[in-house]
């Protein structure tokens, strides 16, 4: 079951809300959320108590973005240990909650594989919970150094490309805190450079038809005290018609082996654009968002969303009393059907770069792609050429 607690995203000078963390309430343990469904109007905490609920509230999109639902999945397996239920069942319906996310797979795995080895070491259920549950938190430091390492390497990666400094970034949908354990992939470069003075706009794209850039990233941008401003989707092109974007920064859901990129609807587009203006196209994400077994683009799912987020503008939960249930106001006649995957994907090709807390693989190749997954193997750090 889910309980909720409201919090206010008063004062812009403050840090984003935690997105994710673990609690051990005197009624048992539970993974708590910022329901990102919520933002901006307001902070409020999902509390899930079991395995369902956590699976739900991955479809629904109050916790969302690669590394963190990889961070969800595990800590929902150890959640499923703690509290006695099928560990083996629970992995299954998280695994497979989200199919683009090649991240929500892996923490599965990991948390799953962690209480599996003490089960067979002869550990009881309590110390093979305890097992998976340290191994859902050791992910989550893990990704918040990632999210330091890619926030270094990504600005002085721009440094190198953009020496004149004073950068006019474009990004696209969220790729902030609220998809990190740390301050995010992309959205964690913007903030390191803003913080060095050298951030001159950063541009928004909205990201119909979820709004996550105007809800999210402009929710973060806020609070972190940027200087932004945000566009329509379809307005990016005229941007880049009049030399306003100097480099283009998004987050991933999934690599492949041949460096193709998923990331959410619409940046595709972006990179084409990107091209012809010759523009820096820069993808940021950790190695674990790297999926060597899928050898190339057209081998990635693409997670097909329902119809209605494209034919209805929907106010999932508006605050003020007597105003919970969601809301939608339709955009088009009764019986639409409509076209609503939620990522594409960006080939190698129209990539400038891809930059990891292992360095940066530029260009984007298939050798630079397998030297990155043997160089996280081994934990060199070494950059790519």
């Amino acid at each position: 079951m889910a309980d909720e607690h409201r919090g206010s995203p008063e004062g812009a000078a403050a840090p984003t809300a935690f997105a994710l963390r673990w609690e051990e309430p005197p009624e048992g343990p539970v993974v708590v959320l910022l329901d990102q469904t919520r933002l901006p109007a307001e902070e409020v905490e999902l509390v899930c108590t079991d395995v369902p609920v956590l699976v739900e509230a991955i479809r629904s999109l109050s916790v969302r973005g690669a590394p963190l639902l990889g961070i969800a999945g595990a800590y929902g397996v150890a959640l499923a240990a703690v509290r006695g239920f099928d560990v083996d069942e629970a992995a299954e319906s998280l695994a497979h909650a989200r199919p683009t996310a090649v991240n929500l797979g892996y923490g599965v795995r990991r948390a799953a594989a962690a209480y599996h080895a003490a089960v067979r070491g002869g550990a009881d259920p309590d110390r093979a919970a305890a097992a998976a549950l340290a191994e859902a938190r050791t992910l989550h430091g893990e990704d918040a150094e990632a999210s330091e390492r890619m926030a270094g390497h990504g600005q002085a990666l721009l440094d190198e490309l953009l020496p004149a400094g004073g950068y006019r970034i474009l990004t696209h949908c969220n790729a902030g805190a609220l998809v990190s354990g740390g301050e995010g992939t992309a959205l964690a470069v913007v903030k390191a450079v803003h913080r060095a003075g050298q951030l001159r706009r950063l541009w928004v794209d909205e990201t119909r038809p979820l709004f996550q850039g105007s809800r999210l990233t402009a929710y973060e941008a806020a609070r972190e005290g940027m200087a932004y401003t945000l566009l329509t989707d379809n307005a990016a092109g005229s941007l880049f018609a009049a030399g306003e974007v100097d480099a283009v920064l998004i987050g991933a859901d999934r690599i492949a082996a041949d460096g193709s990129v998923a990331n959410k609807i619409g940046s595709y587009p972006l990179a084409v654009l990107a091209r012809y203006h010759h523009v820096p196209f820069i993808v940021v994400a950790p190695t674990t968002t790297v999926d060597p077994d899928t050898p190339d683009g057209a081998a990635i799912e693409v997670e097909q969303r329902p119809g209605h987020e494209v034919t209805d503008v929907i106010v999932p939960h508006p605050p003020g009393p007597g105003a919970e249930a969601a809301m939608g106001v339709p955009l088009a006649p009764l019986g639409t059907q409509a076209f609503n995957p939620a990522f594409d994907v960006t080939p190698p090709e129209l990539v400038t770069a891809i930059v990891t807390e292992r360095g940066v693989v530029a260009p984007v190749t298939e050798g630079g792609i397998a030297e990155l997954c043997a160089r996280s193997r081994s934990g060199n750090g070494m950059m790519a050429s």
